[in-house]
């Protein structure tokens, strides 16, 4: 049986802020994306901690891929999907994609487990933004893509990153764990259980 592991929203929030300093000063991002809905919250909290004394609010958008299917065969166990559904998309008519083209994008997730997710993001993410660059004639400006997960499980992944991304250490795993089940605050119906629960494992 795989083991289950409980994490609370103040784990998540001092990930986050561990995170913080190394995010500034390797990324620097000028808009955060969240994949929905694992990386809603923390894409949130992270913001705060990599706020500039005086300068705007990093602007979050939203995606949504859905990847895990509820197969219903032993109660209600989630397995790993083969396709990636988009559920939710840049709507490229009312974001100014001119406002992409040449800067620094992190796109935030909580846990990077087969990597196919994140492989159909940067993909997709990086065509969207390279049609607009030629549209709007903008040369040889580039955009550049991090990635930051609260926790990357250490297995063999089916998704594939580009090179570049990771020679230029522009992937951030707050955490790297074993390859466990890893349960969430943000899904938990009883916060109070969960939290009990997280207190009596053993510290992860």
């Amino acid at each position: 049986m795989v083991e289950k592991v409980y994490i609370t929203y103040n784990q998540v929030h001092k990930l986050c802020q561990a995170s913080a300093d190394r995010i500034l000063n390797d990324f620097q991002p000028n808009l955060i994306i969240a994949i929905g809905g694992g990386g809603y919250v923390p894409a949130r909290i992270l913001r705060s901690f990599i706020k500039r004394p005086g300068s705007a609010n990093i602007p979050i958008q939203a995606i949504g891929l859905s990847l895990y299917e509820d197969l219903g065969k032993n109660g209600p166990v989630e397995e790993p999907g083969t396709k990636v559904t988009r559920t939710q998309w840049l709507d490229l008519s009312s974001l100014e994609m001119s406002n992409l083209v040449g800067k620094n994008i992190l796109i935030v997730d909580e846990v990077d487990d087969t990597r196919t997710t994140l492989e159909y993001a940067v993909k997709e993410l990086e065509k969207d933004v390279e049609a607009a660059r030629q549209k709007l004639g903008r040369g040889e400006e580039k955009t550049r893509f991090s990635i930051f997960v609260l926790h990357n499980k250490d297995k063999e992944k089916k998704g594939h990153l580009p090179p570049e991304m990771m020679d230029e250490d522009r992937y951030l795993a707050a955490r790297t764990v074993s390859d466990v089940w890893i349960c969430y605050p943000w899904e938990a119906t009883d916060i109070d259980e969960h939290d009990r629960l997280a207190i009596s494992q053993p510290s992860f």
